[in-house]
């Protein structure tokens, strides 16, 4: 069986790949950069990481295809419905890297609500003031963070500031049992509400027509003063230029931007022109040990698939 390990990943990923399969039928290759991607057309699995399949990328590979694996959670990478079409199960790695996201998505309310990059800003220019920042400076404790999806990681990022003392709002249009509500210490309320009485408010949902721009110049009026938005989900959830506005008027304190609508964003975007958004490359789940968690549950499909038994983690069932 050909596997295709296509796109950037942490080093030494393809070896742990070739020395878990070695003596066996699995055999893994990979390609990195688009150009060498494009020359692939004959495997029986993809990993996925980075790179994209559209409908014509997925129609340019034969029928041997039969399992497109993505190395994380999203999945709007790829073309499912034409995936599904020509028979082909896309996957993910729920949870994985939940973990990671999560300790991104914390350590982005922290530092933006302690004006993190500011006090280091001002440093550098020399002023050296413990109250320059105080008016709007802020905590986790006692304050309510609202979570925008109750998955995997909007799960652990609940846990986390719940240790700092925050209470937690969630909303998701797939309500999660009572007793998990209560086990997790979670009160799920409408995403109006969620809007208007959350100190924090950060995205954890899947980009598709229903979460698209969820945060735009209609709604963001709502947001409490001084509130605090995160995003480490996806590109195109919130709209980064009401977003900007509501920040420059300073009805937003700031912003942690893990995705942003330009990708890859530009030294010239207005975003990196104030301290309080703080932006990453979309790093939430790239950490040296990321491969650990992912790994197996993707070792576990190629093995399934190699003895023609349906994969695990399907996005487009039957």
């Amino acid at each position: 069986m050909e596997v295709l390990l296509a796109g950037t990943y942490p080093e030494g990923t393809l070896e742990k790949f070739q020395n878990t399969f070695a003596g066996t039928d699995i055999h893994v290759r990979a390609v990195v950069t688009e150009a060498e991607f494009k020359k692939e057309s004959d495997v029986d699995a993809i990993i996925l990481r980075i790179l994209k399949m559209p409908k014509e990328v997925i129609n340019r590979f034969s029928p041997r295809l039969k399992m497109i694996m993505r190395w994380g959670a999203g999945y709007d990478a790829v073309d499912i419905k034409a995936a599904r079409e020509r028979n082909i199960d896309v996957c993910n790695t729920p949870g994985a890297n939940a973990y990671a996201v999560s300790e991104l998505a914390v350590l982005l309310m922290l530092a933006v609500g302690r004006n993190l990059l500011a006090h280091e800003e001002k440093l550098r220019e020399g002023v050296w003031s413990r109250e320059l920042f105080n008016k709007t400076s802020q905590s986790l404790r006692g304050k309510i963070v609202g979570i925008v999806g109750g998955g995997n990681i909007g799960r652990q990022v609940a846990r986390k500031v719940q240790v700092f003392g925050a209470k937690t709002f969630y909303y998701d249009a797939f309500r999660l049992s009572e007793e998990m509500e209560q086990q997790l210490e979670l009160q799920y309320v409408e995403y109006e509400q969620l809007l208007k009485e959350s100190d924090v408010i950060t995205f954890h949902v899947p980009l598709m027509d229903s979460t698209a721009h969820m945060l735009n110049t209609e709604n963001i009026s709502l947001l409490k003063q001084n509130a605090i938005v995160i995003n480490t989900a996806r590109s195109g959830i919130i709209d980064d230029a009401a977003l900007l506005e509501a920040v420059k008027n300073g009805h937003v304190l700031g912003a942690g931007l893990d995705c942003t609508e330009e990708t890859p964003i530009s030294k010239d975007n207005p975003l990196l022109q104030y301290p309080n958004f703080i932006v990453t490359p979309h790093v939430g789940g790239v950490t040296n040990d990321i491969a650990e968690s992912i790994m197996p549950m993707i070792v576990e499909n190629l093995r399934l698939i190699a003895k023609q038994e349906s994969p695990k983690y399907v996005v487009n069932n039957r």
